[in-house]
């Protein structure tokens, strides 16, 4: 049996880490810290644009195997998640894979007598972005990826009740994501970006078309606003969607601000804090990272009405159906301030309640520390309070 200090954990699935590129890569960087400072010997493996990037290093005590994939755009990153598979079947210990959309290779993680966990993230077959064959590609893999995993990690109540359909109820843990409470953060950085505070709305969110960001932009300029809409995120110009919302922009600079990507947390953080209201259009998925930040800064939050939104905001926001419900929406909230304090309040209050960083990443630990001795083929979820699923 292995002692805490020979524990291992091999983290696949994602970019990599130092984290900048999404929520994933947040994940795995915030999980690996958290367990190398509790003894624990942490492997990321890396995706790298170059050959000469290649290679293992070492980072924050957090061992990274860096890989170069020869092929560009989906088929460079499933090729490197093949290559992940095939290192870390070599070197054995415990695997946390996050996302599915390659869990069909998990097959010889398997075959080798590795343990696998899978965080199984949002309904990602449903995704508009996805033509017919990718469609059909996920979907295979959600649902084959019990098949070769031991346990599955969902973000949210309505996520577990979906794998719930084709998957006992004990081999699924419910664990959510955290973040950090953010009770301050510096101003000057709204100057260098020419903001405010309370001079605007915020949406934070990947340029895709299930996230709702044309839509909420249409709202947003349907009529002169006292404040302006700030949209983070890297468009390109050559990409039909993205050409849309940059268009929109356009038609309205006095209105509209695109800042593009920003990765640096200290900016994220102040522009969070400061902002009156945060926009979030997400439709597909669980438990979105950059929504669980907003209610850590107390964002009111006018947000898409799904299952998946109400449990993670709760009384935190208000939500919209249509365009037009999310002008109206804008109308009322904007200089509503006491509805705004109320909502903020309310975000304070369910961050707290469920998504403080370390309450979820001790759940995180316990449920691998559960997985990392020779346990019975049925091992226990963690123990941890039934969510309500409204």
């Amino acid at each position: 049996m292995q002692t805490q200090r020979e524990q291992r954990l091999a983290i696949l699935g994602t970019r990599g880490i130092p984290a900048r590129y999404g929520g994933f890569e947040t994940f795995a960087e915030q999980l690996s810290l958290h367990l190398v400072a509790k003894g624990w010997k942490v492997t990321v493996y890396c995706q790298v644009d170059t050959p000469e990037e290649a290679g293992d290093a070492e980072w924050m005590g957090v061992r990274l195997v860096r890989i170069h994939a020869s092929s560009a755009g989906p088929a460079g990153t499933m090729w490197f998640d093949w290559l992940a598979v095939l290192r870390a079947a070599r070197e054995g210990g415990l695997v946390l894979t996050l996302g599915y959309n390659t869990a069909v290779f998990l097959f010889w993680l398997r075959l080798r007598g590795v343990t696998t966990l899978i965080n199984m993230d949002g309904l990602e077959w449903r995704r508009s972005k996805w033509g017919p064959l990718a469609k059909l590609w996920l979907y295979i893999n959600e649902r084959v990826a019990p098949w070769f995993t031991s346990h599955l990690i969902a973000d949210n109540p309505h996520i577990k009740a979906h794998l719930e359909r084709n998957t006992p109820g004990e081999r699924i843990t419910m664990i959510p994501y955290g973040s950090v409470v953010v009770g301050e953060a510096d101003a000057s950085h709204l100057d260098r970006l020419r903001l405010e505070h309370d001079g605007y709305a915020l949406i934070v969110a990947r340029p895709e078309p299930e996230n709702s960001i044309l839509e909420m932009m249409q709202a947003f300029t349907m009529r002169r606003r006292r404040v302006k809409l700030v949209v983070l995120g890297r468009y390109y110009e050559e990409l039909p969607y993205h050409a849309e919302v940059l268009k929109l922009a356009r038609q309205h600079p006095d209105q509209v601000c695109m800042l593009g990507p920003i990765y640096e947390h200290d900016v994220l953080h102040a522009l969070r804090l400061h902002a009156r209201l945060y926009l979030h259009g997400h439709q597909v998925g669980g438990t979105n990272p950059s929504l669980v930040e907003a209610l850590g800064a107390g964002n009111a939050c006018l947000l898409n009405d799904n299952p998946f939104n109400r449990w993670v905001a709760g009384e935190a926001g208000e939500y919209f159906a249509t365009v037009e419900d999310c002008s109206a929406l804008l109308d009322r909230l904007l200089d509503d301030h006491a509805a705004l304090s109320r909502l903020r309040q309310a975000a304070h209050e369910r961050h707290r309640s469920r998504f403080m960083l370390e309450g979820v990443l001790s759940e995180y630990e316990q449920l691998l520390t559960a997985w990392s001795e020779p346990v019975p083929a049925a091992a226990p979820a963690i123990v941890q309070p039934a969510p309500t699923v409204d």
